[in-house]
């Protein structure tokens, strides 16, 4: 299945060492951006089943989410091998997403510089 799972199913998850990205929406259930972007990014995964996609409500998963400071939503985070490739909003223009999670699925690993500490350490336990 490709569609979005809950970020708690991540840790350990024996699909993540064969996904080519793993992609993480970090939403919150009271912001009507998000509950646009949820089709948009259901429809994106579908197309894409080499890729992890996963829903991260702020809230309610909050102790995996941790210290992740999300100042806009929704906002993207993109890890490969527990690499961080892409942290920031994105708005849920369908197109525009799927180009960058294409794109990012092409290019070699690299880590994100810009990447916030907490983001890259959820790269790293989700990676585990």
């Amino acid at each position: 299945m490709s569609i979005p799972i809950a970020v708690t199913e991540l840790p350990g998850n024996t699909r993540i060492a064969d996904a080519a990205l793993v992609v993480v929406a970090f939403c919150a259930n009271w912001c009507g951006t998000c509950r646009e972007f949820r089709p948009v990014l259901e429809r994106i995964a579908k197309a894409r089943p080499e890729i992890l996609f996963a829903w991260a409500d702020i809230e309610d998963h909050a102790e995996l989410v941790g210290d992740i400071d999300v100042e806009n939503f929704p906002s993207l985070a993109v890890f490969r091998a527990g690499s961080v490739l892409h942290y920031g909003v994105s708005l849920p223009h369908e197109a525009v997403v799927a180009r960058m999670v294409d794109a990012l699925s092409a290019q070699p690993p690299a880590r994100a510089a810009d990447a916030p500490p907490e983001v890259r350490a959820l790269a790293e336990r989700i990676s585990r």
